[in-house]
């Protein structure tokens, strides 16, 4: 029997009533699994609804009644990670080590809202003139929304709504329906921990439920990531709607390799990153920009590792790369590969062809790398969200400096030297975001902020850190005057000496 999942709506599974459903696969195998409920406008506006309504008491609820809350629910999700990594490995097919990583990056986040009473901390200026003292103080915003991908069904939706929800305010997750029992999972949690109803709520469709949530006039912010034109479609019609709006975007993540490089763990590292997690990542990286005359002994060293990769599916614990998520997305990786040749490149492996023995049906692609990559190619310019790695090759660090800047992504880099100068002029110089050094997949701690510049990211704040707080509150600036009580009428004695 087909299992169904259904939307999680005031504090509850709720039963979906479109009569539309979407089907969830097992990458591994091909085979659909589970059908996923598809919301109707109305279901949507129930989940809004729902949430609007716990809002007038979540907000005013004392940030130790949250916190408790929160505290439960990260207790919760350590004791249930296998479960969960189980979960994300049959929907997506990542492997399980992998799967663990994701639950394990998003509990940095839940730790961070765990302790948001410091990053709502407000200020006091006592007497700025007479009696007169200011404070700022951060409110929530009320019901806030997030629409998340494919690629971290558990991790994505806990950099959102563990904040949100400390914050004070209410949340509906629209999660991918490509694998959406995690998210399904995770408010069970919320709600074991004991959440009250309605304050997270998940809601599962396609662009209809995407688009009434941008309208929905009692969403006051939408969090989003994804790729770039969503992003950006995201950001214009959410803005036009006036909400407030963080959409991360795609990438083209480069890492520059000095000739001063140690190149075995320059090697190591861009097989780990641009391979891991299938390439299914925005921080992948996805080109190598090697400089000087290293470039042929650091293709080579790449090759060897790469070869040894076992690719198999996600719940073998042998198998160190899984299947990409659908078939149409392993065809249009594919696609990358089989036209690079003609684009000028040289292609180094090719893992178009690649099977798996037993799982004939499932979304299998292999290893590739592209060498002697031009810039116009395809391969280059686009985010192919697959194991596909383009190395470049300059003569000098200002030439590749230059050709990273000219990307239109600015999301993440790295560079791989032993030269400190070097290292500190690319961290100012580059045009991106996140920066490594000598760290391939600079993801920042739950305590920093997580976002791009250029096309990775539509709005003004990046996710969680300081910039999510803020994100998802509002500040006030209270002026406050009172009277000396010396000051008090005639007839009342309070004890205070007089003035006069």
């Amino acid at each position: 029997m087909t299992k169904i999942v259904n939307h999680w709506i005031g504090g509850k599974a709720a039963e979906g009533a479109s009569g539309t459903h979407g089907p969830v696969t097992n990458p591994a195998t091909g085979e659909v699994t589970t059908k996923v409920a598809f919301a109707s406008v109305e279901e949507v506006d129930a989940a809004v609804a729902a949430a609007q309504d716990a809002y007038r008491s979540w907000s005013q609820s004392s940030l130790a009644t949250r916190t408790s809350v929160l505290f439960r629910f990260r207790a919760l999700v350590d004791a249930h990670r296998d479960e969960i990594a189980e979960l994300i490995t049959a929907e997506h097919g990542k492997v399980h080590s992998d799967a663990l990583g994701e639950v394990a990056r998003g509990l940095e986040i839940v730790d961070l809202a765990c302790g948001i009473n410091v990053q709502l901390k407000g200020e006091l200026s006592a007497q700025v003139a007479s009696r007169v003292d200011v404070a700022s103080i951060r409110q929530p915003l009320g019901v806030v929304a997030g629409i998340t991908p494919f690629n971290f069904p558990a991790m994505v939706p806990m950099w959102m709504f563990p904040l949100a929800i400390a914050c004070g305010n209410t949340f509906v997750l629209k999660p991918s329906e490509k694998d959406p029992s995690a998210a399904v999972r995770l408010a069970e949690l919320m709600t074991e921990a004991g959440l009250p109803d309605g304050v997270f709520n998940v809601v599962h469709g396609d662009k209809l439920a995407v688009d009434r949530l941008l309208a929905h006039p009692d969403v006051k912010a939408v969090s989003f990531v994804g790729s770039t034109p969503i992003a950006r479609y995201i950001h214009t019609t959410a803005s036009a709607n006036g909400k407030r709006v963080q959409a991360l975007g795609g990438a083209k993540n480069h890492m520059l390799v000095l000739p001063d490089a140690d190149l075995d763990a320059a090697a190591d590292a861009v097989v780990s990153a641009a391979y891991g997690s299938a390439g299914e990542r925005c921080m992948a990286i996805s080109a190598v920009v090697a400089v000087g005359a290293i470039g042929d002994t650091l293709v080579e060293k790449i090759r060897e590792r790469a070869e040894k990769i076992k690719i198999g599916p996600g719940d073998d614990p042998t198998s160190e790369m899984g299947p990409l998520i659908t078939k149409a997305h392993r065809d249009k990786v594919a696609s990358y590969v089989r036209n690079a040749s003609a684009e000028g490149a040289e292609v180094v492996l090719d893992g178009t062809g690649h099977t798996v023995d037993g799982y004939e049906d499932g979304h299998w692609i292999g290893i590739s790398l592209l060498d002697k990559v031009p810039t116009s190619a395809k391969a280059y310019q686009d985010e192919i969200f697959g194991p596909v790695l383009c190395v470049l090759r300059t003569e000098t660090y200002e030439e590749a400096v230059d050709l990273i800047n000219a990307s239109p992504y600015g999301n993440g880099t790295a560079i791989f030297t032993r030269d400190g100068g070097a290292a500190r002029r690319f961290q100012l110089e580059v045009e991106a975001g996140m920066v490594g050094v000598n760290v391939p997949i600079p993801v920042p701690v739950g305590y920093h902020s997580f976002g791009g510049w250029k096309d990775s990211l539509f709005g003004d704040h990046h996710i969680y850190g300081n910039d999510g707080t803020h994100f998802y509150t509002r500040g006030k600036v209270v002026t406050t005057r009172w009277p000396d009580p010396a000051d008090a009428p005639a007839g009342v004695d309070l004890g205070f000496p007089r003035n006069h």
